[in-house]
C-alpha cells in the first residue's frame, strides 16, 4: 500500500471528510528533495515576510527576552490552536493558562470538522471557534488564507497545531513563518506520518516519544524543538502506549508554548533550534 492510500485510509478511519486529504502533490517518498525544497521556501517566506513587516519568529522571541532581562512583566503570548478531534492537547493549554502556569492566551480556536468534540472545550473556556465549510476545504488554498486572515484578526502571535489533520500551506506559512508549532507522537525523524504510534509499536520498538517541532512545507521535518523519550515496558498493548504518550503530549507541549512566552526559543539558518 502506498503512503498516500495508507494516509486516506487512516483519514476514512478517523471519520474525517475527503477534504481532509491533502492534495496528491503532498505524498511523495523523496525525503532529501522535500527538505531542499522547505528550507528554499522558508527562505523565500522569509524575504516576503520582511517586505511584508510580517514578523518572524526570531524577532518575536528576541523581543520577549529582551523584555523579560530588563525585569519587564511580559504581556500574555497570544496563540491561535488548530484541531480536528477531541482536543485533549487543546484542554491541556486550557487548563495551564487557567492555573497560571502558562503565560498565554488563547485569541482563537479552528476546526476543520463542525463534529470536534475540541469545539465544545474552546465554548466552554469561553474561546471563540471558526469552523470553515466543506467547500472552503475543498480548495486548501483558498482555507488557510481565510485561517490565516482569521488568526491575524484575532492579534495571534503563534499557531499550534493540536491534532490537526490537514497539511498547512504557504498562506499560513508566510503569515507566520516559524510560528506554527506542531505536536507529533514519535521520537521525529523516526516514524513520521499520521499512524506514528501503531508504527513504532508493530517495530517493537524500546523506545519512542514525542516530538514538538516548527511546521513548515516538508511533512513533519520542520526544525525541532524539543522532544521527551518514553521506555515501552514489556507487556504494554499499543493503547496504553497511546496513553502514555498522551500523558507525555500534555506535559510537553504547554512546556515549549511557556518556552515562546518567555523569549527563549531560536531557529538557526540551517532549520535547527537553539533554546536559552
Amino acid at each position: 500500500m502506498s503512503s498516500s492510500d495508507e494516509y486516506r485510509r487512516l483519514v476514512e478511519e478517523a471519520g474525517l471528510s475527503p477534504e481532509a486529504l491533502p492534495s496528491d502533490a503532498f505524498f511523495t517518498a523523496n525525503v532529501d528533495g522535500e527538505l531542499a525544497r522547505a528550507a528554499a521556501q522558508a527562505a523565500d517566506r522569509a524575504a516576503a515576510a520582511e517586505e511584508l513587516d510580517i514578523p518572524a519568529s526570531n524577532d518575536i522571541q528576541a523581543a520577549r527576552a529582551a523584555a523579560r532581562a530588563a525585569g519587564e512583566e511580559l504581556e500574555p503570548l497570544k496563540i491561535g490552536v488548530l484541531i480536528s478531534g477531541s482536543g485533549t492537547n487543546l484542554q491541556a493549554l486550557i487548563d495551564r493558562i487557567a492555573d497560571g502556569s502558562l503565560n498565554a492566551t488563547i485569541e482563537l480556536v479552528v476546526s476543520s470538522r463542525p463534529s470536534a468534540k475540541g469545539l465544545q472545550r474552546a465554548e466552554r473556556a469561553g474561546i471563540q471557534t471558526l469552523t470553515l465549510s466543506k467547500e472552503i476545504y475543498a480548495d486548501p488554498i483558498a482555507a488557510d488564507e481565510v485561517i490565516a486572515h482569521e488568526l491575524m484578526a484575532h492579534g495571534v502571535e503563534y499557531v499550534i497545531m493540536a491534532g490537526y489533520m490537514r497539511m498547512v500551506r504557504d498562506p499560513l506559512l508566510a503569515t507566520f513563518p516559524d510560528r506554527i508549532v506542531n505536536l507529533h507522537p514519535a521520537l521525529l525523524p523516526s516514524f513520521p506520518g499520521a499512524h506514528a504510534i501503531d508504527d513504532a509499536y508493530e517495530r517493537g520498538v524500546k523506545v519512542t516519544g514525542v516530538t514538538v517541532h516548527f511546521a513548515n512545507a516538508a511533512y513533519d521535518a520542520g526544525p525541532i524543538i524539543a522532544q521527551r523519550a518514553l521506555p515501552v515496558e514489556e507487556g504494554w498493548d499499543v493503547d496504553t502506549l497511546e496513553a502514555h504518550i498522551h500523558e507525555i503530549e500534555h506535559e510537553l507541549y504547554p512546556y515549549v508554548v511557556q518556552l515562546l512566552a518567555d523569549g527563549r526559543i531560536h531557529v538557526r539558518d540551517d532549520l535547527t533550534v537553539a533554546i536559552s
